[in-house]
């Protein structure tokens, strides 16, 4: 009679512990994480914010999240694609883009706190480091609106479109602790910011110079690359007037929308609309006349 051992008994599968979902899924780096919400028990539970930057293909996510026992409440959002009612239409995921839509978060935060008068922040970008500092009000000194820097899983390369928008929010008049050592333009040999390359990127002058290299090397890439901005006559000269306009409007107004010019379609347009993509169930009968026809097919074969 033959015996077989019992290799994964209870008391392995009492010491193996299945991770986290996000984890198993790789979604969530909880060892980041961890110390991005755990608050000092002397705050008194007080809320510790983050500043979440994701990118997709085609959009940036922004939003201002606090950590709670039941999950992440969203106190603010803002998207890239929101900046279409700001006038920028194009590359809504470039280093600029992400730039203006800091910017729009940081303002919406500041309006819905009423602290968008105290908080003005950088007004006229230089590219220069600058922290958001304690304001004096009518009633004593005002510390900052303050949230830290959640990348998630991106990487942390000098120069990376993240640290776009957490200079975007830094000044729009948030609190980000951040250095200046990741930002384009930064020397690692001399230690030293280059405030010129960082306002050029703001203001978009990389895709500038980029459009006339292109235009001036390989005019029919040039015209395959940048269709939509030929299409809307944007050039590169235009350019940085274009973002100095998008940031002074989203400081006059951060919760405008966008109207496309495109005529809205009602509730039935859209339900006739998916119905084009919708196949029809095939009855029992269809079923077995389309089994008849393929088995016909394989005869003659």
């Amino acid at each position: 009679m033959a015996f077989h051992k019992l290799v994964k008994n209870s008391a392995y599968y009492s010491r193996f512990q299945t991770k986290f979902k996000r984890r198993r899924q790789g979604k969530t780096d909880y060892y980041a994480r961890k110390r991005l919400i755990t608050q000092a028990k002397n705050k008194y539970n007080a809320p510790k914010y983050r500043l979440v930057v994701r990118f997709t293909n085609r959009d940036i996510i922004t939003q201002i999240v606090t950590s709670e026992i039941n999950g992440d409440k969203i106190f603010a959002s803002a998207y890239s694609h929101e900046l279409r009612a700001y006038g920028i239409q194009h590359g809504l995921t470039n280093w600029a883009a992400a730039y203006a839509t800091g910017l729009l978060l940081a303002r919406r935060v500041l309006k819905k706190l009423g602290l968008d008068e105290d908080f003005v922040g950088v007004e006229e970008p230089d590219g220069e480091y600058k922290l958001t500092e304690a304001a004096e009000t009518d009633d004593g000194e005002r510390r900052p609106f303050k949230a830290f820097l959640d990348v998630g899983l991106s990487r942390t390369s000098t120069g990376a479109r993240v640290f776009g928008v957490m200079k975007g929010a830094s000044d729009g008049g948030i609190l980000v602790p951040h250095s200046e050592n990741r930002f384009p333009g930064y020397d690692i040999e001399t230690e030293e910011l280059d405030a010129e390359v960082l306002k050029k990127y703001i203001f978009g002058g990389h895709v500038a110079e980029y459009m006339e290299t292109l235009a001036d090397d390989d005019e029919e890439r040039y015209k395959s690359q940048f269709v939509k901005y030929i299409e809307d006559g944007v050039e590169a000269d235009s350019l940085e007037e274009l973002y100095a306009e998008a940031h002074k409007a989203i400081r006059e107004d951060p919760f405008k929308k966008y109207e496309s010019d495109a005529p809205k379609k009602s509730k039935e347009e859209w339900k006739q609309e998916s119905l084009k993509y919708k196949k029809s169930k095939l009855t029992r009968e269809e079923r077995r006349q389309r089994v008849q026809a393929r088995i016909a097919e394989l005869r003659e074969e």
